[in-house]
């Protein structure tokens, strides 16, 4: 029996690496499609398992051949309103994650696994959580047979950008972190395992990680 395969839009981000690099440990897929706007160095070139392809998010339904015969799709894909602005960051982080996984849907997709965020509401009066709402929203409508959603807290990672609201953000959540160390935040490596144990995991429908149950799902290792 052949294994299966997975494809990654937003691979080139902090939790998408760190999904790679988890995937290229772990042998349950066979064959794991990159989906980006520009290829990059990751590690992995030497393992015949992974392929980069390059499309555009603008027209993603001229690029249908790119998710065919992937039946588990991850999604890391997002922004910051201080690098796209308002609307390049509804573009990307709402409609990017509809639109592709429309076409992953159409083309086969099964199980759509989604990064979002703690607080994301589509009926939320912060224009950051009302967009992870309304992504969120968005794929549940186009009826994927499993769809996992990972509502993580501060992501901690080193960025290749520093964003000084986070580096705040993490020195408020010091003294919390002692008393409640999974509750606020979580590493981006926590975040992928998690993901990809839920991967490997074939039960239920509709499943909603939050940031200790993401913590949970990651200590919990498959065979592979």
């Amino acid at each position: 029996m052949s294994k299966p395969a997975a494809f990654v839009i937003g691979y080139t981000g902090a939790t998408g690496k760190a999904l790679v690099q988890e995937l290229a440990k772990d042998s349950y897929f066979g064959r794991v499609v990159l989906v980006g706007r520009r290829e990059v160095e990751l590690n992995v070139e030497n393992d015949g398992r992974f392929e980069q392809k390059t499309v555009d998010y603008d027209t993603i339904e001229k690029y249908e051949d790119v998710f065919r015969g992937c039946d588990t799709g991850f999604c890391c894909l997002g922004t910051t309103r201080a690098v796209a602005g308002k609307d390049g960051f509804v573009k990307v982080d709402r409609d990017y994650v509809i639109n592709t996984a429309k076409v992953a849907k159409a083309t086969g997709c099964k199980h759509f696994l989604l990064l979002s965020s703690t607080g994301a509401n589509k009926t939320s009066f912060s224009l950051y959580f009302k967009t992870k709402g309304e992504a969120e929203h968005g794929v549940r409508q186009l009826g994927f047979d499993r769809f996992s959603i990972f509502r993580p807290g501060l992501l901690i990672a080193n960025r290749d950008q520093s964003r000084i609201g986070e580096t705040l953000y993490r020195g408020f959540l010091a003294p919390a972190k002692l008393f409640f160390p999974t509750r606020f935040s979580i590493p981006v490596e926590k975040v992928a395992r998690g993901m990809l144990n839920n991967a490997k995991n074939m039960t239920g429908s509709e499943a909603e990680f939050d940031n200790p149950a993401i913590f949970k799902l990651a200590a919990d290792e498959p065979a592979k």
